[in-house]
C-alpha cells in the first residue's frame, strides 16, 4: 500500500508586502514552525533570520517533487508584482495562514 507523498510551494513574508521567501518543502507545518521558532531550530536559514520571514502568506500542494520544484523555479523568476498579486488573490489581508497550527506555549 503506497502512500502519496505532498510537496508544498510556500511563500513567507515579514509583513504585507514585505520581504518574501519562496521556497518548496515536504512538511509544511515543520518547516513553518521552524521558520517561526529559530532559536529552536537548526535549520532555519540566515536570510528568513535576518529579514523575520515568518509568516506563511501562501502555498500549493503538488503530489510531484519535480511539479513542486519546477513551480518554485517559476514563482521564484517571477516579478515581485507577480507575486504580490498571486498573495493577494487567496490572502488579500496577509494573514498568517499557519496561525493556529502550534501550541503557543514554549516547548520544554
Amino acid at each position: 500500500m503506497s502512500t502519496r507523498k505532498t510537496y508544498w510551494v510556500y511563500i513567507l513574508a515579514s509583513r504585507k508586502n514585505g520581504t518574501l521567501y519562496i521556497g518548496v518543502t515536504n512538511s509544511l507545518e515543520r518547516l513553518t514552525w521552524q521558520h517561526q521558532h529559530p532559536e529552536n531550530s537548526r535549520t532555519s536559514s540566515s536570510f528568513t533570520q535576518r529579514y523575520e520571514v515568518d509568516r506563511l502568506v501562501y502555498f500549493e500542494d503538488y503530489g510531484d517533487i519535480a511539479l513542486a520544484i519546477a513551480r518554485e523555479k517559476q514563482l521564484k523568476a517571477g516579478s515581485r508584482v507577480k507575486k504580490i498579486a498571486l498573495i493577494e488573490k487567496v490572502n488579500p489581508e496577509w494573514r498568517d495562514l499557519s496561525e493556529g497550527w502550534f501550541d503557543p506555549s514554549p516547548p520544554p
